[in-house]
């Protein structure tokens, strides 16, 4: 049950709510992040990252699947739709392209890389972590994707984005 005081928001104060819900989740996963880098080092921080990505990245595709719905394949509609409700898809400007069996999805605008920038830190290698989130996340909705980074720090091939990712549908008939 909603408690009273968000059940008496406007539909545009809700909509700033949310905002600041995921602005907020996304503050926490920095200052974490952060908390262990300065303690024990990048390389540590990122292999917490990892973990975390593992488990949340699937509770995350879950409750959107439910919440949209989707069938157990819901193929390259259904993750379009799925990624673009995630906890930060509100605060990341992105893309997506679909070609066929394939889905294109690239942030062009990334609150995290911004952040690290504005504050002189070397630019999270969130490369690992990607592939871990992006792929499980996918893979929750629709166990037929294959996912890969385009361009993804360190291994930036696209200076026109933060990062790219292809999901691929192997097999979309069945």
């Amino acid at each position: 049950m909603t408690n009273a005081a968000i059940q008496s928001l406007s539909k545009e104060a809700l909509l700033e709510l949310i905002d600041i819900y995921a602005k907020n989740w996304l503050a926490m996963d920095g200052v974490w992040f952060q908390s262990i880098e300065k303690k024990f080092g990048m390389d540590e921080a990122i292999e917490h990252d990892e973990n975390a990505w593992r488990q949340f990245t699937v509770i995350e595709a879950n409750r959107i699947k439910g919440f949209l719905g989707l069938p157990e394949r819901s193929g390259i509609d259904g993750l379009k739709k799925a990624l673009s409700l995630r906890m930060y898809a509100n605060i990341n400007v992105d893309e997506i392209i679909i070609e066929d069996n394939t889905l294109i999805y690239r942030t062009l605008d990334c609150r995290v890389q911004n952040a690290r920038k504005r504050k002189g830190m070397p630019f999270h290698p969130c490369k690992s972590v990607g592939i871990i989130e992006y792929t499980d996340f996918a893979k929750t909705l629709d166990d037929r994707f294959e996912c890969e980074a385009i361009s993804c720090f360190p291994d930036i091939t696209d200076e026109t984005c933060n990062c790219s990712w292809k999901f691929t549908l192997s097999d979309p008939t069945l």
